[in-house]
């Protein structure tokens, strides 16, 4: 074996104890441990020795013996409380994390509840760590750090292989999509993944790079970055315009069976920022997301909303006719991105390239460097 990869091996083994063993180790210095108070003080916690640990030890390694390892909590708990005390709260944590903040609440009592203590002292001004909390906050730095170094060295990530991207379900199908061939050329060499989904990935389990999310501009996340506010308004096809006529006014299109995603709240939401108040209840079948409500409305189903990055080739070839020229707005695209991969140059590329597209496209003008 090459003695720089020997030595490589050796640190990420080294970095692996380190982070499982160092915290654990802190609180029991102070007389803590994850048994509950019956038990006593002066007992060590009972040790587990995972088989991977067993199989580890038989390699004919240059280096030391693996030894058992202690009962630890799982890694994720620890990093909740390490997102916590490195940003000063909560939900400055779970951002971080790209996680909710219940989500990270809910890792920190079981921290406790393994610990048998009180890490967070928590207030209405907020939450600290408690001087335990302290403790096992410094010795994870240490830890995390040594695994980062360690497993840059064994595997340099320098260098990504891929690009997963999570989108919202019309951006993924109707705009990314037909894209694909021009994102794999401005990435050459990376395997480019889509995702159609609205639920955000969990970047601390490294489930995506990127998200492209939608929601009204008074609710996106802190973190985001806001990409385009496109306007939106309604569209239908002209066969289902021939059928039913086409409505002479923005009250008479409240009265139309309009196609829905899961609820009645966007069409509410759009009419009321046009100034309409509808009289009656809204009628129309939910067909839960926007790609679908388009498709329906192209197979001549009904009047749905749509927006230029969604439906500008539908309008373009006669599949569907924009009702109304309105300039209203009721949300914003915007970009998540996961911490550990936000700096690395494919990531850069593709946020690059989508914030100039998008404004294109939303504005009816050619990309930067199109032909």
């Amino acid at each position: 074996m090459p003695r720089g990869m020997a030595a490589a091996r050796r640190a990420a083994r080294a970095a692996l104890v380190l982070a499982v063993m160092v915290a654990p180790s802190m609180v029991r210095e102070h007389g803590l441990s994850h048994r509950h108070s019956s038990v006593r003080a002066s007992a060590e916690p009972r040790l587990r020795q995972p088989p991977w640990c067993t199989r580890v030890s038989t390699h004919r390694f240059s280096g030391p013996t693996f030894m058992p390892l202690p009962a630890l909590p799982l890694l994720h708990l620890v990093r909740a409380l390490h997102a916590v005390g490195h940003t000063g709260s909560i939900r400055k944590g779970a951002t971080e994390l790209g996680v909710s903040h219940t989500v990270v609440s809910r890792h920190l009592r079981a921290l406790e509840a393994w610990a048998g203590a009180k890490l967070l002292e928590r207030g209405p001004r907020g939450a600290r760590l408690t001087v335990e909390g302290q403790q096992v906050f410094a010795a994870s730095e240490t830890a995390f750090a040594a695994l980062a170094t360690a497993f840059e060295t064994v595997a340099p990530r320098g260098a990504p292989t891929s690009l997963r991207v999570w989108a919202m379900p019309g951006l993924a199908g109707r705009w990314l999509g037909p894209r694909l061939a021009e994102i794999e050329r401005l990435l050459p060499g990376l395997d480019v993944s889509i995702r159609a989904t609205e639920t955000a990935p969990d970047f601390a389990a490294h489930e995506a790079d990127l998200f492209i999310g939608y929601g009204p501009d008074d609710e996106l996340p802190a973190e985001a970055e806001l990409l385009v506010t496109p306007r939106m308004f309604p569209v239908a096809s002209p066969l289902w315009l021939a059928r039913n006529g086409r409505p002479a006014s923005l009250q008479a299109l409240a009265r139309q069976s309009l196609i829905h995603e899961r609820d009645h709240a966007q069409w509410r939401r759009w009419l009321k920022v046009a100034g309409i108040e509808p009289t009656a209840p809204l009628s129309g079948p939910k067909l839960w997301t926007a790609s679908l409500g388009l498709d329906a409305a192209a197979a001549h189903q009904g009047i749905a909303l749509a927006t230029q990055l969604s439906v500008a080739r539908e309008i373009e070839e006669g599949q569907l006719v924009e009702l109304f020229d309105t300039d209203i707005s009721i949300g914003s695209y915007y970009l998540l991105t996961g911490p550990e991969r936000k700096n690395k140059s494919p990531v850069l590329a593709f946020s690059a390239w989508l914030r100039d597209q998008l404004a294109c496209d939303e504005a009816g003008l050619p990309a930067a460097g199109a032909a």
